[in-house]
């Protein structure tokens, strides 16, 4: 199938947890089309294990979630930045403690010197503990094989058995990530550490709100005084919608928009202003400030001519948004050996270009999201080390993108860093 077509998500199943209004609420929703989907072999087993996790407990918690929110708030205001970070696509078999280890340790120094250099608060949020679904851009590989969408659906390996998806990998998923939380929570380094308003928590979760069968089946309803209460889903504390997800009349527009955690929306050179406002007064009706974050992914040659005119346009609206660079995925190009990868310096002149356009409109450039690495792979060209395409062989380790290695992160903080002071 073409991936980027619009399927219909399995029949709705009713949650324990949630009341019948939301469940109602929840099924229009997912009965738009919804893009990137994998085409289950047999969709009463995707059913089934959708059925499974909706009875399972939840990831997170609302309390942890609306303290995220507040955070997001002040970054809004420009009070704080943002700054997240972590593997392209987590796997399972790399989902040990030494990895989780190293990419936390690597977030936290980057947050350390942008806050030790400018004195402002930095919010943390890692892409961990669900990251597991990838879209892609063509719906088989360069073997012919159906293409690998993430470990939560089907395996890397190149074979065709490997390939089919396997719902089953949803409740792995589910284990994996609770793994991660649960180390996370033993090492004090996140919202479960039980940390209050004067001691905040060091690292919030989050992944991309892609495998809509996964996100139904972590949807947990919080009762309020009044009966009314909110939806959370509670398999992150931040979700984002990526570029090849983002159709207006789709499911994930749609379901996002019932959600009470904070989303992200990634934002293309393709996106006009027109349609950008569209998307914040869909997803933000409420005007609540920082609930929406829009992540611009424009590449190095265009940031500055695209966003501009959209910054102009969000904030004339009155939504106060959490502006974000992605500088990423702009600038993503195959070197001549056949690898996919990235050069620093078009990364960090994507950086440069955000901030210039926000410094010019007087708005505040609220965060950074990147895909980086605690490992020493060798992924993305350039940087402290000069990598060049001789040397993308060595340690070539992702399973989808190329990450920044540790020194190029800690090199991309520093410039952070010098354009955040004051």
């Amino acid at each position: 199938m073409n991936p980027t077509a619009g399927v219909r998500v399995a029949e709705a199943v009713g949650s324990p947890w949630l009341p019948d209004e939301f469940d109602a609420r929840v099924a229009a929703a997912l009965d738009r089309p919804a893009a990137q989907q994998p085409e289950w072999p047999d969709p009463d087993r995707a059913a089934t294990a959708r059925s499974v996790l909706s009875g399972l407990p939840p990831l997170t918690r609302p309390r942890e979630v609306d303290r995220l929110q507040r955070l997001l708030a002040e970054a809004a205001a420009g009070k704080a930045f943002v700054l997240q970070a972590g593997d392209c696509a987590e796997n399972f078999a790399e989902n040990t403690e030494s990895h989780v280890k190293a990419n936390i340790r690597i977030l936290a120094q980057m947050a350390a010197l942008v806050t030790y250099t400018t004195s402002l608060p930095v919010v943390k949020v890692a892409r961990i503990a669900g990251q597991y679904a990838k879209p892609r851009s063509k719906s088989t590989d360069a073997l012919g094989l159906p293409v690998y969408r993430g470990d939560i659906v089907n395996s890397a390996e190149p074979t065709p058995g490997a390939r089919v998806p396997d719902p089953s990998r949803m409740l792995r998923a589910y284990v994996n990530s609770t793994a991660t939380l649960n180390l996370l929570r033993a090492r004090g380094d996140s919202a479960f550490a039980g940390a209050t308003a004067q001691d905040p928590p060091d690292v919030y979760v989050s992944h991309e709100a892609l495998l809509l069968e996964y996100e139904h089946g972590l949807l947990r309803h919080d009762p309020a005084p009044d009966g009314a209460g909110r939806l959370y889903d509670s398999s992150a504390h931040f979700l984002w919608i990526g570029e090849r997800t983002r159709q207006l009349d789709g499911a994930h527009v749609a379901l996002a928009g019932l959600l009470a955690n904070p989303v992200g929306l990634k934002l293309g050179p393709g996106t006009t202003p027109e349609a950008a406002v569209e998307y914040v007064e869909r997803l933000d009706p409420a005007h609540v400030p920082g609930r929406l974050t829009l992540i611009s992914r424009m590449g190095s040659g265009r940031v500055r001519d695209v966003l501009p005119a959209i910054v102009e346009k969000v904030t004339a609206s009155g939504h106060q948004v959490v502006w974000q660079c992605d500088p990423m995925h702009g600038n993503t190009r195959e070197a001549a050996s056949g690898y996919k990868t990235r050069h620093f310096d078009r990364i960090a002149e994507e950086v440069r270009g955000y901030f210039e356009v926000h410094r010019a409109l007087g708005t505040h450039p609220g965060g950074l999201h990147v895909e980086i690495t605690g490992d020493d792979v060798t992924e993305c060209l350039g940087g402290p080390d000069a990598l060049d395409e001789r040397s993308l062989a060595a340690r070539y380790e992702t399973s989808c993108d190329p990450r920044l290695n540790p020194r190029q992160s800690l090199e991309l903080a520093v410039l952070l860093a010098e354009l955040l002071r004051p």
